[in-house]
This record gives C-alpha cells, sequence and structure tokens, in this order.
C-alpha cells in the first residue's frame, strides 16, 4: 500500500519457504517490480511517456486528461508464475466515472503454455462486480471487499496469445486472467495503467493513492 511513489519487489509465493528463505534463485523468484517504474526507471519512464503511447491514448482510448497511476514488470517465472484470478482492474483502481485503461506490452513471446491473458468479450459491459476499499475509511491500512469477484463460465472465456513486442490496450472493467506458468519459459511484460483527471475523481478509498512525493503524472506531458 505504500509503493505508489517506490520501485519495490515482490516474490513469487511460490518461491519463498515457510521460514522466509527462498526456494528458488533469486533471479526467478520475482512476480513483479512495481508500481513506480514509470517515474523512476529511465527506460520505462521513456516508453510510458514516447509520443507513440500518448497518441494511443488520445486517439484510440480517447483520453483528454490521462494521468498514469502505477507501473509494473511482471515475470511469470518458468514453473511457478502465479495465476491471476478473473478480476476487473477498476475494482482496485477505482475512478468516478469509470475511466481506466491498462497498457500491456509483451516483452516475450506470451502463450497459452506460459500464461497469456485470457478475456470474456463484451464484459466491460457489465458494471464493476466489486470493488476493494480501504475500511472503514481513506486514513485505514485495512483492504477489504465489497461484494463477490466475477466468476465466468469457461465458456465465455477467449484467449489472447500475443508475441513479443504486442501492446494490449485492457479495459478497467473487461474480465480477464491469467492462468499459472507450468511451462519452462517465463512470461515477462511491462505494464501500467492510465485513469483520465479530466471530470473524473480518483477514489479516496482504492488501496494505491499519490503522495507528496510523487502525484500521478499527467502522460501528455
Amino acid at each position: 500500500m505504500n509503493s505508489s511513489d517506490k520501485i519495490r519487489y515482490f516474490f513469487e509465493e511460490d518461491a519463498v519457504g515457510s521460514d522466509g528463505s527462498l526456494l528458488k534463485n533469486k533471479h526467478t523468484a520475482l512476480n513483479k517490480i512495481g508500481h513506480a517504474l514509470h517515474w523512476f526507471s529511465p527506460e520505462y519512464k521513456k516508453f510510458t511517456f514516447s509520443k507513440e503511447i500518448q497518441d494511443v491514448a488520445r486517439d484510440i482510448v480517447g483520453f483528454k486528461k490521462p494521468v498514469v497511476v502505477q507501473s509494473m514488470i511482471i515475470f511469470k517465472p518458468p514453473n511457478i508464475g502465479a495465476k491471476v484470478e478473473p478480476h476487473q482492474d477498476l475494482t482496485y483502481l477505482y475512478t468516478n466515472p469509470p475511466k481506466l485503461t491498462g497498457f500491456w506490452l509483451a516483452l516475450e513471446d506470451a502463450t497459452l503454455e506460459n500464461g497469456c491473458m485470457w478475456f470474456v468479450p463484451g464484459s466491460h459491459k457489465d458494471g464493476i462486480k466489486a470493488r476493494y476499499r480501504r475500511t472503514p475509511d481513506k486514513d485505514s491500512l485495512k483492504m477489504a471487499y465489497d461484494g463477490a469477484q466475477p466468476s465466468p463460465n469457461e465458456d465465455e472465456w477467449v484467449s489472447a496469445p500475443v508475441p513479443k513486442g504486442s501492446l494490449v490496450l485492457i479495459d478497467g472493467a473487461v474480465v480477464h486472467k491469467s492462468e499459472k506458468n507450468l511451462s519452462d519459459k517465463s512470461r515477462q511484460i511491462y505494464t501500467f495503467h492510465v485513469a483520465e483527471s479530466e471530470n473524473t475523481k480518483w477514489d479516496e478509498l482504492n488501496w494505491l493513492q499519490p503522495t507528496a512525493e510523487l502525484s500521478f503524472p499527467e502522460l501528455f506531458r
């Protein structure tokens, strides 16, 4: 909850023993790095605020005054890369009205074998099923869900394998997931979330909040 203005490292659950020791090589034990790479890592900052990304945000998504709220490298390491359960990004990063898009860049081929993304087409039209909020108020460090996460039928899912270098745009309301990586190849990606700030309010109960050290930077800089 305190990584919005920092770069923090997160290990895979299956890479850490009950005593806290690493069970895997440290280079293949990471789940992700987040959540301010877009500002403090020169290479990722350059990409995030590039003209190409700005053009996509303006011309394809239709943003007017977008801000970058978080960023992550997700490693999905071989054999242990964790499953991501069905969810909507707006559950965790809510705006009123809902205007959030994930930019998801494949740093390696994302395949059925190494845990590519899966989506439920049209689910972005069905509203937000749950919110993950600070409870009972904005100053609390306790988080709780206020509804049930989506649980689509198996036949509703469509896989989205993509080659290295592909940029996937993820509407904040679309239901998506990824399966555990049981292959011998990693599935590394860089992702960041962009929210509209014009006539839109960032929810003060979200786990992620701007800080005095780093407010959410405007994408159209």
